[in-house]
């Protein structure tokens, strides 16, 4: 759940019972083979899976620890795209825009009882959250913010918590939302999306677990996901659901495809089209759609852009439109220095040439 990137389809049908059936524990094929050797050999630390799709088919799967194919994997940040998989399906429900407000929203007290208020603060929207670019001073990668995640957790009430938050400062230094690419001041804020999982079941009017679990998880044969939950029982959309590493693909998958799966259109093409395209600017080597990095890697003479659900420990799902693959890694390197960096040299320099 802490932190994200800090240096840095097949139809559904078909992914069911026949493949979850598959351990891939065989010897693997030959383009992959260093990979794993590199991987069993501690190169990366603590790699726990990787699965390699390729034109919606597995090309290479192995598991590197005792736990396996069914192992619901703790992929931390990683969750957050999940929320934004969760709001498309809530917009296409009819039940918000992307240009709904948050507080229009949520229960009624959550305006009344608000520290700090700000007009500011009461037309923060749907994509404001989805974008981390809300106005409230919010900062993961901040010690001193008082948004941090870390300050989040010691109290009960995590999204009164973000409503509470004061507006931001932009001194000199810092450019202006309105100075910024797409108009947005980026700011990597867990409690932000947290509090959309609260704007989406209140939108819906059912629990988030259960709506993820009706809209999204059960037409994609995912089954008996592991959430955490708030001291007040909110599931938490910020990180921490536990989901194999299989299940991960699927959800990948679905966007690599266009948001289709088994046939039908699950969420809305131009929904999955807009949370792929840039919406702000992340860092020099990232920007930012809804709730998906976009990751820019160079690959021989090119660069590719990798969308990717990312979580701490370097747990990753990269999408490559150009070659038509999805790549599952999942890690414990929760306490390594630069855990992502592990991830991205396992992707660069073992996965993508195999391809």
């Amino acid at each position: 759940m802490h932190r994200t990137l800090l240096c840095f389809t097949l139809a559904v049908a078909s992914l069911t019972a026949a493949t979850d059936a598959a351990t891939a524990q065989t010897a693997p094929p030959a383009r992959f083979e260093q990979a794993q050797k590199n991987v069993e050999q501690g190169r990366y630390k603590a790699i726990t899976s990787i699965l390699v799709a390729q034109e919606g088919q597995v090309v290479y799967e192995h598991y590197f620890d005792a736990e396996g194919t069914e192992a619901r994997r703790n992929t931390r940040s990683a969750t957050k795209t999940v929320a934004g998989m969760l709001a498309g399906l809530a917009v296409a429900d009819g039940r918000m825009s992307g240009s709904s407000r948050i507080f229009d929203l949520l229960p009624a007290q959550r305006r009344a009882r608000m520290q700090h208020p700000d007009p500011r603060k009461l037309a923060i929207s749907v994509e404001d959250l989805l974008t981390m670019s809300s106005l409230v001073e919010c900062n993961d990668d901040n010690q001193f913010s008082r948004g941090n995640e870390e300050r989040m957790y010691l109290v009960e009430d995590w999204v009164q918590f973000y409503a509470d938050l004061p507006v931001q400062g932009f001194p000199a230094w810092m450019p202006k939302p309105a100075d910024s690419p797409h108009g947005r001041s980026f700011r990597y804020c867990t409690a932000g999306v947290t509090t959309l999982g609260d704007v989406i079941q209140s939108a819906v009017r059912e629990p988030l677990d259960a709506y993820a679990q009706r809209r999204l998880f059960d037409p994609l044969g995912i089954h008996a996901p592991e959430w955490q939950h708030s001291p007040l029982g909110l599931a938490q959309a910020g990180g921490g659901l536990g989901l194999r590493t299989r299940d991960l693909w699927k959800l990948g998958q679905l966007y690599l495809d266009g948001g289709r799966a088994g046939g039908q259109q699950l969420i809305p093409a131009d929904w999955v089209r807009r949370s792929l395209a840039p919406q702000a600017v992340a860092r020099e080597d990232a920007d930012y759609g809804y709730l998906w990095w976009l990751m820019k890697i160079p690959f021989g003479a090119s660069t590719l852009t990798a969308p990717t659900m990312a979580g701490n420990g370097g747990n990753a799902v990269f999408l490559l439109p150009e070659k038509r693959a999805v790549i599952v890694i999942t890690t414990t390197n929760f306490n390594e220095r630069q855990p992502h960096l592990h991830t991205f040299k396992l992707l660069t320099q073992d996965l993508l040439p195999a391809l």
